[in-house]
């Protein structure tokens, strides 16, 4: 099929012409037609296989024909992080580029002063994180009430991050009458029972398998001791790639330690995470896409959105607890049929993680033993409730524990979390702090 066949508006056909898009891919094939008609929309799809245009053409088409009030928001496209809300934002742009249809992008972490007039003046379509559209709303800044079209995406991130309540809480204030487009790469049951409850008969999609992988991806596994990871890192950068890699970390902590340690060895490397600002994000985003930057290393909340063209390299520093992130992290790369390469660092921390991932996705992932630091005699090691390492007999290694023993409210959190941080006030009236 081609995307003539798709009977688009001339202004839409002409404006994806020029993005080079030929063929729609399955997804897309099968969306545009149905949201075009007005129905509602379950699809099931992982990231790179074109989601984004999947909605944004048929929404662009429907507000094009269709007469709705001026001013009001007619679109919601609800998203879990700043870099994917500016990723979709862009692919509008893009999209309709000839239409008369305003768009906009709001998301924390930026001074709301600029989202906020550009508020005023009226947009149809607006692309929103959870926590800054329920602040604009709560301030009387936005009104849903006359809202459209409704489009959830990466509907299992925003459980993955705690964004469900939030949600919710914004499904309360739409309008009954609407058209509500649902995508997710992965249909966890508490995914599914929200699909249900906000959805009217969709028509439902499902290109892949759930929780699988590309199979142009090339998967590799390397066994190697945790305190040798940096430097296995490093050699396989200046000896086995040359081109850009992007790396995930755990924490935020964890990503600019090994950046810090690749700029250590001359490699051009930056970090982005949660803590990061979101100038310096995007800065950091463009200089990877533009090759100033040769490793980018992200955590999971921040490279959600992270869409670059022939990326050709994943590098997993540690696999994720959450077996699914696994199919996330790595379909940065080998996207719309392109190839790609994954390679996972797998410590005793990892090996239970890795058990779930290769369960997960139906297949054993091949062990690269021809490196340096390859070992052999890897243990299983478990994480207690804090995610601190756990020796076999049950109580954490020696070399863990604290020297002080007054709690630190200061812990390194995985990107995303926040620690409880205060003095914690007695319940004796009396009680004087000592000076």
């Amino acid at each position: 099929m081609n995307f003539t066949d798709l009977n688009l508006i001339e202004p839409i056909a002409k404006a994806i012409q020029e993005q080079g898009y030929t063929n729609p891919t399955p997804i897309q094939e099968k969306s545009i037609p149905e949201i075009t008609k007005g129905r509602d929309f379950l699809g099931c799809a992982q990231t790179g296989t074109g989601k984004t245009a999947a909605f944004a053409i048929p929404i662009l088409q429907n507000l094009t024909q269709n007469k709705f009030p001026n001013k009001h928001i007619k679109a919601l496209i609800l998203t879990p992080t700043r870099e994917l809300a500016i990723q979709i934002e862009e692919n509008i742009k893009a999209y309709g580029k000839y239409l008369p249809l305003k768009h906009l992008v709001i998301f924390g972490g930026v001074k709301q002063g600029n989202q906020e007039i550009a508020l005023k003046k009226g947009v149809d379509i607006l692309v929103a994180t959870p926590g800054r559209l329920l602040d604009f709303i709560s301030q009387g800044i936005i009104s849903l009430k006359n809202l459209e079209i409704f489009v959830l995406d990466e509907a299992d991130r925003m459980l993955d991050m705690g964004f469900v309540h939030d949600v919710k809480r914004i499904i309360k204030l739409l309008p009954q009458k609407r058209q509500t487009l649902f995508f997710s790469a992965t249909m966890p049951a508490e995914i599914q029972k929200l699909a249900d409850s906000i959805l009217n008969n969709p028509v439902k999609v499902e290109v892949t398998p759930v929780s699988s992988t590309a199979d142009t991806i090339k998967q590799s596994v390397y066994f190697v001791e945790k305190e040798n990871k940096l430097n296995l890192l490093t050699h396989i950068l200046k000896n086995d790639i040359s081109d850009s890699v992007l790396v995930f970390s755990r924490t935020k902590h964890g990503a600019d330690k090994i950046a810090r340690k690749l700029q250590k060895d001359h490699i051009t490397t930056e970090a982005i995470h949660g803590n990061k600002s979101q100038n310096a994000r995007q800065n950091a985003l463009n200089n990877f896409k533009s090759g100033k930057t040769r490793v980018l290393v992200a955590t999971d909340i921040a490279a959600r959105g992270i869409d670059i063209d022939e990326l050709k390299y994943v590098i997993n520093f540690e696999l994720s607890d959450v077996s699914e992130t696994y199919v996330h992290r790595i379909g940065r790369t080998g996207r719309a049929g392109a190839e790609g390469t994954s390679i996972s660092f797998v410590d005793g921390l990892d090996l239970l993680n890795l058990k779930s991932t290769e369960k997960l996705i139906g297949k054993k992932i091949p062990v690269i033993k021809d490196h340096p630091f390859h070992t052999d005699d890897l243990v299983v090691q478990k994480r207690d409730s804090n995610n601190k390492p756990v020796a076999p007999g049950g109580e954490r290694p020696k070399s863990s524990r604290p020297n002080n023993p007054r709690p630190n409210n200061n812990k390194k959190k995985p990107d995303g979390a926040s620690a409880n941080v205060g003095f914690k006030k007695p319940k004796n009236k009396n009680f004087t702090r000592k000076k």
